[in-house]
């Protein structure tokens, strides 16, 4: 029990230290203008408001896409197959995707998105490229969340007369929401502070999007470019400590959802 206790005090350290770290070198250099403003100068001067825009469309158009094709996915396997060769294959696969690097998705995007179809450095290749990344994730946690369900949940609205379909639209999903958004929300998590998926499918442009068609430059690329190019310190953990805050929010937006989600359908 001393080692467990000891092990999850490390861990919570090691945490509070980095996020700490960051905030004291970059939160004095975030104010209004730096949230609002558009790169200057490469991004050694102005703000980041662009790529905060460009960081929202990107996710939202990756979650999007991910987001109903997880969840069919998951109520077929945990719903309409059985435990056969066909669903094992599967779970082997997305197990096998959630465990690809990110680098291998962004080359594959390149690949496809950017070259094969014609989309260009764009936010539709990088909301793909994150869709795929993504989609283990949430048919995983899904999947757990249907599983979870009792079978007597289905039973009990199959003997009163629902059809399969009617039991798990009314029944099932609801009581398996909370750990459904659970995974959404990680998945947002994850794609919005994704690097090297997005350089190279969105690209590095720092004007303000104005269609799915348009490059765009997202907080996590463009502190990455801050960073290796040397072109502003100040900057980079300005715009650091601006997506730690942003990753922080969407964790305790997932613990309230899942809690307040759990209250209601108890």
């Amino acid at each position: 029990m001393t080692a467990l206790w000891g092990a999850t005090a490390l861990t919570v350290a090691l945490l509070v230290m980095i996020v700490a770290f960051v905030m004291q070198r970059g939160l004095p250099h975030v104010s209004w203008s730096f949230l609002t403003e558009a790169p200057r100068r490469s991004g050694a001067e102005g703000g980041i408001g662009t790529t905060i825009v460009s960081a929202l469309y990107v996710t939202a158009c990756g979650v999007l896409l991910a987001t109903p094709l997880g969840l069919g996915a998951a109520i077929y396997l945990a719903e309409y197959t059985a435990d056969g060769v066909l669903a094992r294959l599967v779970r082997s696969g997305t197990e096998s995707l959630a465990g690809v690097p990110s680098i291998i998705f962004g080359l594959f995007g390149f690949a496809f998105f950017v070259t094969t179809l014609g989309l260009g450095w764009s936010i539709l290749s990088g909301g793909l490229t994150l869709a795929a990344m993504i989609l283990p994730t949430i048919i995983r946690t899904a999947e757990e969340a249907l599983r979870a369900v009792p079978v007597a949940y289905r039973h009990a609205a199959q003997s009163l007369g629902a059809s399969k379909w009617d039991a798990i639209r009314t029944v099932v999903l609801p009581a398996a929401a909370p750990g459904i958004a659970t995974g959404v929300v990680l998945g947002i998590g994850r794609a919005i502070s994704e690097t090297a998926a997005v350089i190279f499918t969105a690209g590095v442009a720092l004007d303000m999007p104005t269609s799915l068609f348009d490059s765009a430059r997202t907080m996590s690329v463009h502190f990455y470019t801050l960073t290796m190019e040397g072109i502003s310190d100040d900057m980079a953990y300005g715009t650091a400590a601006v997506l730690v805050v942003t990753i922080l929010c969407i964790n305790l937006t997932a613990y309230g959802l899942t809690h307040r989600l759990t209250r209601r359908f108890r």
